[in-house]
């Protein structure tokens, strides 16, 4: 065999080998195992069967949506709570025939249940923990008005360590507002760490 020819199969040799060896690294398997549901080790089960989710400060992978419940904690070790969203009731009617939103205005009623999960009770108004955000980013606060959704929460709400409520928040936004998201943080809003839910 000429020499030329002996250098011209191990060129081809080699050419191979690291054609190769690029497919191999261009093809190897990729890490699919991200988790996108929602998850929190300390956050118990919802009523009616939800799952558990992260708070807002989590990573943004995850996603809680109605049903779901949030642990979150406020500005004392002492204070901390499950939040459940339980049901979101769009443009419901108001208690009786005095309550009706603003004109070119729509009430948007929210159903939570908190438990107490702290070794203090948890005392607080929970009307000014939460906030309705639209599609637009325009955040609403709650309004004092009572709907066919269900009762409101009494201000102030106490809820003994262990024990948990049930109550509504409602909300006035425009008639044409798409919803979008809505959060809830403890201590009057003022905990660092808050609860988001995304909305259908």
């Amino acid at each position: 065999m000429s020499v030329r020819l002996r250098t011209r199969r191990t060129a081809a040799v080699l050419l191979g080998a690291a054609l190769l060896a690029a497919a191999t690294t261009a093809c190897g398997p990729t890490d699919s195992s991200v988790s996108t549901s929602p998850k929190s080790p300390a956050a118990a089960p919802a009523a009616g069967g939800g799952s558990s989710a992260p708070a807002a400060d989590a990573p943004k992978n995850t996603a809680a949506k109605t049903g779901d419940t949030i642990a979150l904690k406020g500005t004392e070790k002492s204070n901390s709570a499950d939040v459940t969203l339980v049901k979101v009731v769009d443009n419901p009617k108001g208690a009786d025939e005095y309550t009706e939103p603003a004109a070119g205005k729509r009430y948007v009623t929210a159903q939570f249940r908190i438990k107490a999960t702290g070794s203090a009770a948890y005392s607080d108004a929970p009307h000014n923990s939460a906030k309705l955000i639209d599609a637009q980013g325009q955040n609403y606060e709650a309004t004092i008005a009572e709907t066919v959704a269900g009762p409101e929460f009494p201000v102030p709400l106490s809820i003994a360590p262990g024990e948990s409520a049930l109550g509504c928040i409602t909300f006035e936004v425009p008639a044409d507002a798409k919803l979008d998201k809505v959060q809830f943080a403890l201590d009057s809003g003022f905990a660092q760490q808050s609860g988001q839910w995304k909305l259908a």
